[in-house]
Order: C-alpha cells, then sequence, then structure tokens
C-alpha cells in the first residue's frame, strides 16, 4: 500500500492533482488506515497511470477518469486517425516529464498508444523526433540526461518493434544499415516499422555496418531498394556509394543529417523525411 505523496512522486504529479482526481473523479484509494489516512495499492496505481497517460495524448481529464477505469479495446480495423498540433504538443509534454523521472513504462505505453492510434510517421515526425531533439539539446549544452536519452530511446525502440511484421515471405522490399561507425540507428527502426504498416518486408543491419558487410547483405538478400543512414558526414563519407551500385543491382538510397552537403551520383536517391523516405521504397515494389 503506498501514501498519496508516494504515488504522486512515481507518476510525477503534484499530490494537489491526486487530490482533485479523488474528488472530482473519484480516482481515489480503496484503502484508509485505522486514522482515516488514504492509502493506494497496487490496482489504484495502475488507474491513475492509465488517467496521467491519457491527459497527456489531450484527452480531456472528465473523460480519462472513464477510460482509465475501462480495459483497453483495440480500434476496429486498426483505423488511424491524424494527430492533431494540440496532440502532437501534449504527448511531447506528457512523454517528456516521463523521461525525466526515467518512467520507463509510462514512455512506452504512451508510445505503443501513439502509434496505434495515428500510425508510425506522423507520431515519429510530430512528437518523438521534436522530443530527442530536446533532449539531445540538454545533454549538448549541459552534459547530464544521457540516462534519461538512452531510456526514451529504448522505450520507443520497444514501442515500434510491437508493430506487427508483414506476414510470408514475399520479396525484401528494403534492407537498411548504418554508415560504418554510425551508432544512431533508431531512425531505421522507425522506417522499418511505417513499411511493416504498408505490409512490405524489410531487414536491418543496425548500427556500424563496413562496406563489406553491406555488399555480402545486398548481393545474397537482392533487396529492392538499399538505404544507409548517416548522422555526421565524416560517417556518411565512409560509405563507398559507386562501388556499391557498380557490384550491385539494388536501388540504393541515403538519409540522415549526414548526408547534408555531401556529392551524390545521380543515380542515388536522398529522401530529406521519413514520409520520402517510405514512398522510395513504396515506388520500388509491391505488396
Amino acid at each position: 500500500m503506498y501514501t498519496p505523496r508516494a504515488v504522486a512522486q512515481m507518476l510525477g504529479i503534484a499530490p494537489t492533482t491526486l487530490r482533485t482526481w479523488d474528488q472530482r473523479y473519484g480516482l481515489g484509494p480503496t484503502a484508509r488506515t485505522e486514522g482515516g489516512h488514504r492509502r493506494y495499492a497496487d490496482a489504484d496505481v495502475e488507474v491513475l497511470r492509465k488517467m496521467v497517460l491519457l491527459t497527456a495524448q489531450g484527452v480531456s481529464a472528465a473523460a480519462a477518469a472513464v477510460l482509465a477505469h475501462q480495459d483497453p479495446v483495440a480500434r476496429p480495423g486498426g483505423s488511424r486517425t491524424s494527430i492533431s498540433a494540440e496532440q502532437a504538443l501534449a504527448a511531447r509534454r506528457g512523454f517528456l516529464a516521463a523521461a525525466r523521472r526515467l518512467d520507463e513504462p509510462m514512455m512506452t505505453d504512451l508510445a505503443e498508444k501513439l502509434i496505434a492510434d495515428h500510425g508510425v510517421i506522423p507520431v515519429w515526425e510530430n512528437v518523438f523526433v521534436p522530443v530527442f531533439v530536446e533532449l539531445g539539446d540538454l545533454v549538448a549544452e549541459t552534459g547530464r540526461g544521457v540516462e534519461v536519452e538512452h531510456l526514451a530511446s529504448a522505450s520507443v525502440l520497444f514501442a515500434l518493434r510491437a508493430t506487427p511484421r508483414a506476414a510470408g515471405p514475399g520479396v525484401l522490399a528494403a534492407l537498411l544499415a548504418c554508415a560504418p561507425d554510425e551508432q544512431h540507428w533508431l531512425p531505421l527502426e522507425a522506417l522499418g516499422a511505417a513499411l511493416s504498416e504498408k505490409g512490405r518486408v524489410w531487414r536491418s543491419l543496425g548500427a556500424r555496418v563496413p562496406a563489406e558487410a553491406l555488399f555480402e547483405a545486398v548481393l545474397r538478400l537482392h533487396p529492392a531498394v538499399a538505404l544507409v543512414w548517416a548522422h555526421r558526414r565524416e560517417l556518411a563519407l565512409q560509405v563507398p556509394l559507386a562501388d556499391l551500385v557498380e557490384r550491385t543491382h539494388t536501388v540504393i538510397a541515403v538519409a540522415g543529417p549526414g548526408w547534408e552537403g555531401v556529392p551524390l551520383p545521380s543515380f542515388v536517391r536522398r529522401p530529406a523525411t521519413l514520409t520520402e523516405a517510405l514512398e522510395v521504397v513504396l515506388n520500388h515494389t509491391h505488396p
């Protein structure tokens, strides 16, 4: 059993908010001590956690209080709704608040719910990218918060990998890989999850892929598109694009800020956003 102060600290909300939710919406504890002090059980905390999650997505407190008591219900037919600017702002604030208190379950729940409701690309571009930019700026300016950034990345990765992969062998639509020594590979996971939503088969070689390893994988797997990610220019320059095209017959694409200003052969595609990267693959494949 938990005291109100302990629950408020766990959820990252003010004790007064906890009291208000109890008085207005009946989200109170199931037990009291002999002296009349409130005590929350695990089930009570779980309802309150849902309340925090829903309000972070822009749901009104009154509606969230009703939904918090209900079991999650899947959307019929996997339908998606657009995400408004207000919803995206609320989601960013909720995710950042959970990240700062290292609440990985809350971050994962929020990420999975956002993707289920709105799809990978809108959530990635309107919520996750701004969040990671803010966290990255904090680390660069203060030298603190690396643990926050890493745990946030792990939560988003878990949510992206929960996207069902395309069934059956199919044609390999895309082979995704990082440049040699490149370790920022979460954007590749976002592209892969977006491809899964479209029913395309894909594979990822992950971070720090040597040129010869990429050559070998392309020759063996014959993907329709091979996309190489680079976060910094010096890493992008390590990718031998001309040799890759000469030795394979795959469409080559590059993505990431590291390719900005790098001279590219005319045959290399350079999508600037996740939406454009998805279109490059979809234009060269069929489900």
